[in-house]
């Protein structure tokens, strides 16, 4: 385990994160997290996204065998926002929030998550965010598509089927914004895109490569603030998902695979992650500098340590990182790439 008292710079939030690996031995009392003793069923009557299920709206499932998308029954953003919302006193500002909300069901099969489907199926699965980020980014209103998928109780999960959310709204995201200036501003001053010069550096290094073929990468970046924190990214810069050809749409289900089921082998458990498609804004400004990527962002620093944002990030606004990214992209490599439950799908 490496001994590190440092700050890296990271590059797309233009912000140093503290390295203090040796934290992590500390004594631990607190919440621990352990693996579930029994799996999930293949459908369970009382999952409102099973197929044939009735949804709280009362809206009933078709019985879908592949993906399938629905406008959210709570959507955190919709059309019905008030056209103009009262104004607070300064030096308080408001506006509306509006957008469309959709949740997409990966499988019919309750019990499976993309670490033990198929790659074809991980492959139906980003295609169906290429078909959503088409419609949506379309359109005039929305500003910019995030799509997401929160896996884990411990990260808040509300229905263990695996899904994910998609959020198309009249405004921009403040990480992407951050990320979006950051790669304009490299692009600007060295002539060249950041997130090739990320990937190069990532190449040459080696240690923190966890996949690669001719047109994908998946890797722990240098500066990750998260213990395995992994990012998967097309090696052609396009801004959106919806970008991306066939082939290479083929080539990021492989990554996927390959990157869930090291997280799953590494505990042997299904493990827990906030997942975020980095995409640019659709609100008509230059995007040519943006590159594209997928973020896993996992709250577990050990089974029995989960990452609590505190003092130094809640209360100072920098990041602490109690292990070496280095250490950790060495655990995930050192993991079968065949999932320790097989593939159920």
């Amino acid at each position: 385990m490496s001994t590190t008292w440092e700050e890296r710079w990271h590059p797309l939030r233009e912000e140093w994160v503290m390295v203090a690996a040796h934290r992590q031995t500390r004594p631990w009392t607190g919440q621990t997290v352990a693996p579930a003793e029994q799996q999930p069923p293949r459908y369970e009557s009382g999952c409102y996204l099973c197929p044939g299920n009735v949804r709280i709206s009362g809206a009933v499932n078709p019985r879908y065998e592949g993906v399938f998308v629905f406008d959210n029954d709570h959507p955190a953003v919709g059309p019905e926002a008030p056209l103009e919302p009262e104004t607070p006193p300064a030096p308080y500002r408001v506006r509306r929030a509006d957008g469309v909300a959709r949740v997409i069901c990966y499988s019919p099969r309750h019990d499976l998550t993309l670490a033990q489907m198929s790659v074809g199926d991980i492959a139906l699965v980003a295609d169906a965010w290429r078909r959503q980020m088409r419609d949506l980014g379309a359109r005039a209103e929305v500003a910019q598509v995030l799509i997401f998928e929160n896996k884990g109780e411990v990260v808040g999960v509300s229905n263990p089927h695996p899904h994910g959310q998609i959020y198309a709204t009249n405004f921009t995201w403040k990480t992407f914004d951050a990320e979006h200036e950051a790669q304009r501003r490299h692009a600007r001053d060295t002539g060249r895109p950041l997130f090739e010069d990320i990937i190069a550096a990532e190449r040459k290094d080696g240690r923190r490569v966890l996949y690669e073929d001719e047109h994908t990468i998946a890797f722990v970046p240098w500066f990750a603030r998260y213990a395995y924190e992994v990012y998967i990214a097309p090696k052609r810069r396009v801004p959106h998902v919806s970008a991306l050809t066939d082939t290479e749409c083929e080539s990021l289900a492989r990554a996927l695979k390959d990157a869930t089921v090291r997280y799953d082998n590494l505990w042997r458990m299904s493990f827990p992650y906030v997942m975020t498609l980095h995409q640019a804004p659709t609100d008509g400004s230059e995007v040519r500098d943006f590159h594209f990527f997928i973020g896993f962002l996992p709250p577990l620093r050990r089974p029995n340590m989960l990452k609590h944002l505190a003092g130094p990030e809640i209360g100072a606004g920098n990041f602490l990182s109690d292990t070496s990214p280095e250490d950790k992209a060495a655990e995930l490599r050192a993991q079968s790439t065949v999932h320790y439950l097989g593939d159920a799908s």
